[in-house]
Formats: structure tokens, sequence, C-alpha cells
């Protein structure tokens, strides 16, 4: 029965499309971070955990760097869509969009942190990799930008290096949490008064 279910298996996984095969990749890369650290991720052992061969992986992703880049760019461009979906609510007054700004972010920042911060920590010195991480801090101070804004009396310009300020300090606070320095709840405690004085700034 094992032999036969194996079977089915295999070649469930042989009908993949050739995106639906990338996502099941990342999301094996994933589990190998999580479970038996960055260091073993390599093509060859995501093929192995994969249930695919080597050449698959290789199609995919040419490189261990290159996979580790895409692995990265993913895992945080999944927090980045959760943080959205969770912060479409509209309406809210200044008091309930800091509050909600604070908790939001370093939640999304815990669910991926370790992680995220793995795979950051095994790319550390590529040139590739610092391009990728500035992309995907753009786009959070996009979003910082576009919820603020309503609230607050910085000129745009302004607003704009203020929110890159409370994302740097938002990923420190985020990592501090998960190193165990502080709480979640002191930590979102001290996001939302640095967030509350972007909030009522005048520039």
């Amino acid at each position: 029965m094992e032999k036969t279910k194996s079977t089915v298996d295999n070649r469930s996984v042989g009908r993949l499309s050739k995106s639906e095969r990338r996502q099941q990749l990342l999301e094996t890369a994933r589990l190998v971070v999580r479970e038996e650290g960055a260091d073993k991720l390599t093509l060859a052992h995501l093929a192995a955990r994969a249930g695919v061969s080597k050449p698959v992986t290789y199609e995919h992703f040419e490189t261990r760097t290159g996979l580790l880049i895409e692995l990265y760019r993913w895992i945080d461009t999944e927090r980045i869509s959760a943080f959205r979906s969770l912060m479409a609510q509209g309406n809210r007054t200044a008091n309930e969009t800091v509050s909600a700004l604070a908790k939001t972010y370093l939640a999304c920042g815990a669910d991926q942190g370790d992680e995220f911060h793995a795979v950051g920590s095994a790319l550390a010195g590529s040139e590739e990799k610092a391009a990728v991480y500035q992309e995907l801090v753009d786009a959070v101070i996009e979003m910082f930008v576009e919820v603020l804004r309503p609230h607050s009396s910085f000129r745009l310009e302004s607003l704009a290096l203020a929110c890159a300020a409370l994302v740097a300090s938002g990923d420190a606070l985020t990592s501090a949490v998960t190193r165990g320095n502080c709480s979640a709840s002191e930590a979102e405690e001290v996001f939302s008064v640095l967030i509350g004085a972007v909030a009522r700034g005048k520039v």
C-alpha cells in the first residue's frame, strides 16, 4: 500500500504547473530553514525534501544564492501581503490607526521573523540580497506613508523619511521580541509612541 501511495503522490507532484512547482519548492525550502536551519538549505537537499530531481531545483533557482534570495523575497512579500490585508479596514481614527499599525506590523514581523532573519544571515555580504532588501523596505515604507498620510500634517517628503525611520524601528523591535529581549506588549507600546509622534507631527 505504501508503494502505491508513493506512486500516486509522485504522479500528483508531476502534474504541477511551473508556478505551482516553484511555490512547492519555496514552501519546502522554508520548512528546511525552520526545521534544520539555513545552512542545510542547498539545491540538492531541497530536491530530496521536495521529492523531485536535482535538475528541477536548478531549473527554478540555478544557484543556492538564487534560491536564498527568492525565499527571502517570498517570505517578506507574504508578510507585506498579510500586513496590507489587516490594515485594509478604513475609517479608523488617528489613535485607532496608530494602535492597529503598531500591533499589525510587529505581529506580521514576528510571524516571519526567525526564518526571514535566518535566510538574511545566510545571504550576508551578497550584493543581490542588499538590492532585494532595499526593494522590500521601500515597499513597506510606501505602505506606512499610505496608512499615515490621512492623519499626519507632515509634508509628503518628510512623512516618507519619518516612515523610513519607523520601519527601521519596527524591524529592530521585532528582532528584540524574537531574541527574547522584550515582550510583544512592550514592543507594541514603544512602537505606538513612535508612530503616534509621526501621526501628530507637523512640518
